[in-house]
């Protein structure tokens, strides 16, 4: 069966979230399911706790040696750990990973301006098939290793779109805290031609954090049949997406 890839980000786990109930119900009922996760928002805190500044270029962290190693530090440790417990205790059956993990990520220098920022060359699909074999939720936090292992910072919307193409998953879900992709008055887009996504993004209609999700999805459609962006923040919204039933944004 192939997998369905969830990308899944601190700002849709809320305190009324069902998306680790969710992920349990659908392992339940034998999908097999990856999750890729975020931490941004947590990673500049405890940066600010260090007494080291977050810097953005083209909406990309700046990522020097001080802040990847905080980076690995709260994402593999902090986010992954909480995010498999969680899943545990719920009845799962989870194992986390990081793209470093197996060379499961292969990466190199997106651009040197930006320090450890990595660009995806490869995927390394068997740590994830070994672990959806033997029944697990493989939780994996989105990090790169480079040819000189180099430990590179991904963005979690790419990674879940480079692992949906690598792994030749069913589809790719991506939870977020907006409605789906919206159009200049504010009306969701309910579905979008790929071949729309350029020009959407040229004209301004999809800006700020919606890029690198609408290009994880273009990215997907390489080898995947659907890529969607929901609501993360509706009750049981993967549930639903995957019954046909959610709404968001699909690119088609």
């Amino acid at each position: 069966m192939k997998p369905i890839v969830v990308k899944i980000g601190g700002s849709t786990l809320g305190s009324h979230d069902t998306t680790l109930e969710d992920l349990v119900t659908l392992q339940s009922e034998g999908q097999t399911v990856v999750v890729v996760h975020g931490g941004g928002n947590l990673i500049t805190r405890w940066l600010s706790r260090q007494g080291v500044a977050t810097r953005l270029e083209d909406g990309l962290r700046v990522t020097d040696e001080a802040t990847i190693e905080v980076v690995i530090a709260v994402l593999c440790g902090l986010v992954n750990k909480d995010l498999v417990a969680a899943i545990q205790s719920l009845g799962g059956r989870a194992m986390g990973l990081s793209g470093i993990d197996g060379g499961l990520i292969e990466a190199e220098i997106k651009d040197e301006k930006l320090g450890y920022v990595g660009e995806v060359v490869r995927i390394n699909p068997e740590p994830i098939e070994i672990l959806l074999r033997e029944g697990y939720i493989p939780v994996i936090a989105p990090l790169g290793l480079g040819a000189k292992g180099e430990k590179l910072n991904i963005n979690a919307d790419t990674a879940a779109g480079e692992l949906a193409a690598g792994l030749g998953a069913a589809r790719l879900i991506l939870l977020t805290d907006v409605v789906g992709v919206l159009d200049r008055s504010g009306k969701r887009l309910p579905r979008i031609p790929a071949g729309d996504v350029s020009s959407l993004i040229k004209s301004g209609v999809v800006i700020g954090g919606m890029i690198p999700k609408v290009e994880a999805c273009l990215c997907a459609l390489s080898s995947v049949a659907t890529a969607q962006i929901v609501d993360g923040r509706e009750p049981h919204a993967l549930v639903e997406a995957i019954a046909g039933k959610g709404s968001g944004t699909t690119i088609v």
